[in-house]
């Protein structure tokens, strides 16, 4: 990250003199971009440093944009915005107003493009109710749900003939004064159909639709400001130039978000951060946080945004430097705290270096520094965590607590794209793995403290059910993921009913709790042959005997498709070597041997089943 914006003249500079130090600066000037001025200029130098710099060699991502306007130059600060994040573009311009016919015709050029996703943008002028202002309310609501579905129903044909994602945007709502306050009271004013439209999109969207929030965004920079009557009039535009910028800016961000996901875990500064003072001056008397005044209530409200982090997934730690006891008083004793012990999944408070600290939970929570955000007042420690762990994103809070929770907002690190039941218990199921953890530790014989773990496992098929947890952990998981190979909700959908391929689940109970969904095979018969295409598991419940009983279900499987052997893929990144491996323990046999892939063939008859102390339950597959 750049130490300091830099201005037009002095990027400009750097960008023809081919210094490397550009594209940072670039990339950091072009999120914070909110007038079409500036990004357009932006994306015009990023083009010209492109001639001077030797091009690498990237995948492309093949985007459509179709709608009901005219979608120049909205296209080219998408494919800018996007270019900065690391994506390349080839792009799907549809005609004006023709994304019906296009999506409906199923030899449109829209399919011959063979688009990756499509970006769907309606024409909120044609969103109207047709009948009297006067109509039953039942009457219009069914309009409007009729119009929504009407939309969906488009995005659901184009991913079923085409196979690609979809973002679908909503409606912005009209910013007339016609009507007055007579448009609160009935759903036929324009303002409040396209409301109801846009609330059931969001209702009724399937997982494989995405909706993009134009109306939020039009609200956020002012219904008025984001319209413009002359641009619509003369080329047919979404709105006013600096809105194009908004939709921009989103839609860049939903594509980037579907390959990198959210961050995993907040870690948090104490004094300062989550309260005024300092615990070991001030004591617990002398800190500031209630509604006793304004800067104790910022404060609180800040501890109440941290706790609804927690409550939909993101974990919570402490890194502080502090007196570790002091620090835990404070939780223990102040009426006024809002966060209590039980809802961190780790708590540092030392006299170490903060990056030693974020090292130590990475650890302890098995999980990679690069799903870390560190969040503090001091400028210095975020200088200090971004050069000794540059993987880690640092949020600087500053000096103002209210201030805090929308500079932490502007990352956008934590928009999840569900909200699963394992989101839910996240932050329990780190504590039980804490309780488990002191437990082996005091007993020196581990198939004893398996046995007295009483594990219970259930394995079953794909189930509807599962696939918004299935498709999170595909998406998240990192160091026990033998291909890394991402997939869509869309896809795991389809694999549901696919002949020729044996996917399933694995969820884990011991007497500390319950565990979740925390494995994911993808498997698929080549003719004799059972190939493991993804496998996956929570970095939580590794050496606990989770591998051995996969593998056995994996070669159970292969048997019951008459397979005789089953075929392991290895794709290698920076973060899953502790799986590399993991075949050659089962007794696989190396066949392939690549920089970038690697296969290993076991034949089914060689295959020893494994004795656990994990019970299997239930297996879904014996009771259908």
């Amino acid at each position: 990250m750049p130490d300091r914006p830099i201005d037009d003249a002095e990027l400009k500079s750097l960008a023809l003199s081919g210094d490397a130090a550009f594209w940072g600066h670039l990339a950091a000037r072009s999120r914070q971009a909110a007038t079409f001025s500036e990004l357009f200029f932006l994306s015009t130098l990023r083009k010209k440093a492109k001639l001077h710099a030797s091009e690498s060699v990237r995948p492309k991502l093949r985007l459509a944009l179709i709608g009901g306007y005219n979608l120049y130059p909205l296209h080219e600060l998408v494919e800018h915005l996007l270019a900065i994040r690391g994506f390349e573009c080839e792009r799907f311009l549809g005609d004006y107003d023709n994304f019906v016919s296009e999506i409906l015709d199923g030899s449109s050029p829209l399919y011959a493009f063979k688009p990756d996703l499509a970006f769907i943008l309606p024409n909120a002028n044609h969103c109207r109710f047709s009948g009297s202002l006067l109509d039953a309310v039942e009457q219009q609501r069914e309009a409007a749900i009729g119009a929504a579905d009407h939309l969906l129903n488009l995005a659901r044909t184009f991913v079923a003939r085409s196979g690609a994602s979809v973002i679908l945007a909503n409606l912005a709502l009209p910013g007339d004064l016609d009507l007055g306050s007579f448009r609160s009271r009935t759903l036929g004013a324009d303002w409040s159909f396209r409301k109801a439209v846009n609330f059931e999109l969001g209702l009724r969207a399937p997982a494989e639709v995405q909706i993009c929030d134009v109306e939020f965004l039009s609200a956020r920079r002012g219904i008025t400001a984001a319209q413009d009557a002359r641009a619509w009039y003369e080329s047919k535009q979404l709105g006013s130039p600096d809105f194009l910028v908004d939709v921009a800016q989103e839609l860049s961000h939903l594509i980037a978000a579907r390959k990198q996901g959210p961050k995993k875990v907040l870690a948090l500064d104490l004094d300062h951060t989550l309260w005024g003072g300092v615990i070991a001056e001030d004591g617990v008397e002398g800190i500031e946080l209630g509604d006793s005044s304004p800067r104790g209530e910022a404060f609180k409200a800040f501890q109440k945004y941290l706790l609804g982090l927690s409550q939909r997934g993101v974990l919570l730690a402490v890194c502080s430097k502090n007196d570790h006891a002091r620090a835990i008083e404070l939780f223990e004793k102040h009426p006024e705290m809002v966060l209590r012990l039980e809802h961190f999944a780790a708590f540092k408070a030392n006299w170490d270096p903060k990056s030693d600290n974020l090292q130590r939970i990475a650890d302890e929570l098995r999980l990679g520094l690069d799903s870390f955000v560190f969040a503090d007042d001091n400028p210095a420690e975020i200088e200090i965590v971004r050069q000794f762990q540059p993987q880690v994103e640092g949020v600087l809070l500053g000096p103002d607590p209210a201030e805090f929770i929308g500079r932490l907002q502007a990352g956008r690190h934590f928009e999840p794209r569900n909200v699963t039941e394992e989101d839910l218990e996240r932050t329990a199921q780190y504590r039980q793995e804490r309780r488990r953890t002191e437990f082996a530790a005091s007993i020196t014989d581990m198939p004893a403290y398996l046995a007295s773990l009483k594990m219970r496992g259930t394995i079953k098929e794909f189930d509807p059910l599962d696939v918004p947890r299935i498709s999170q952990l595909i998406a998240r998981s990192n160091q026990f993921n033998l291909t890394t190979v991402r997939r869509p909700e869309t896809d795991i959908q389809g694999l549901l009913k696919r002949p020729g391929y044996s996917c399933f689940t694995m969820r884990l109970e011991d007497r500390f709790g319950d565990s979740g969904l925390i494995s994911v095979v993808i498997a698929k018969v080549e003719g004799d042959v059972f190939v493991l295409d993804t496998w996956l598991m929570s970095c939580r419940v590794l050496k606990r005997q989770v591998e051995d009983e996969i593998m056995n279900e994996i070669f159970r499987l292969a048997n019951a498709a008459s397979c005789t052997k089953v075929r392991g893929i290895y794709l290698p990144t920076p973060k899953n070597g502790i799986v590399a491996g993991i075949y050659e323990e089962f007794g696989f046999v190396r066949t392939v041997d690549f920089t970038a892939r690697k296969e290993f063939e076991l034949e089914v008859e060689k295959y020893q089943m494994r004795s656990t102390k994990i019970h299997i339950t239930r297996r879904a597959y014996e009771a259908s």
